[in-house]
């Protein structure tokens, strides 16, 4: 059994803070993990692709390419016999084409061999196929199989620490101070929300504090 961190006994004022920005933002941007997510996706495989294709490219981006690649590799079992060229000319525009279409065809063939072609839930499992690593992972546990996970991007990370919930700059280490403050069930959801905040209002060198509805309990207000 698996064992999540609970959100007692923290610090009462970070936790206090934790809990405002989660209902908060929820006013803003609300749904599940799976409502939030940008990218199209139909199966576990799919969004694993797809969140492959999402490093260092816009998720826009990727949703133009991936109807064309799911028409052709719609699978594992279909992916893990593709040709790197195919995949390539495919996933060009996405940038990084040579290694994503590298890791998308491994990932693929690892799922087959080593999970009877499908997606694992499990992190540990997960982490262990080409191109993923824990946001990755996280990703693919909270919006395909609505399980604990909580991805930390630069948004992530940038946001949560003006709030002061974490002092962190690495993202393994902001997870797991995140974690503590919100219950497992609302991980994913909780960082959607920052994702979104990030992008729309506290953008890394412009924040607009001005328009931030989380202005009065933030401790970097006017930065």
């Amino acid at each position: 059994m698996i064992h999540y961190p609970s959100v007692m006994g923290k610090s009462p004022a970070r936790l206090d803070r934790a809990q405002r920005v989660d209902e908060r933002l929820k006013e803003v941007y609300p749904g599940n993990a799976r409502e939030l997510c940008a990218l199209t996706f139909e199966t576990p495989f799919q969004l694993l692709a797809a969140t492959i294709l999402s490093a260092q490219c816009t998720d826009v981006r990727v949703n133009m390419v991936t109807p064309v690649l799911f028409a052709s590799f719609p699978d594992a079992r279909s992916m893990a016999v593709a040709s790197q060229d195919a995949v390539e000319s495919i996933v060009k525009s996405t940038g990084f084409f040579r290694s994503k279409a590298a890791h998308l065809i491994g990932m693929a063939q690892h799922v087959m061999h080593d999970f009877g072609g499908s997606v694992p839930s499990d992190l540990d499992q997960l982490v262990t196929l080409p191109g993923v690593g824990r946001k990755t992972g996280n990703v693919l546990r909270s919006v395909a199989f609505d399980l604990p996970g909580l991805p930390v991007d630069t948004h992530v990370g940038r946001v949560s620490r003006r709030l002061s919930l974490t002092s962190q700059q690495d993202p393994v280490k902001v997870e797991r101070d995140l974690n503590k403050l919100i219950e497992p069930s609302q991980w994913g959801g909780f960082s959607l929300r920052l994702i979104l905040h990030g992008r729309a209002v506290c953008d890394a060198r412009k924040p607009r504090c001005g328009d931030c509805l989380l202005s009065d309990i933030c401790p970097q207000k006017g930065i």
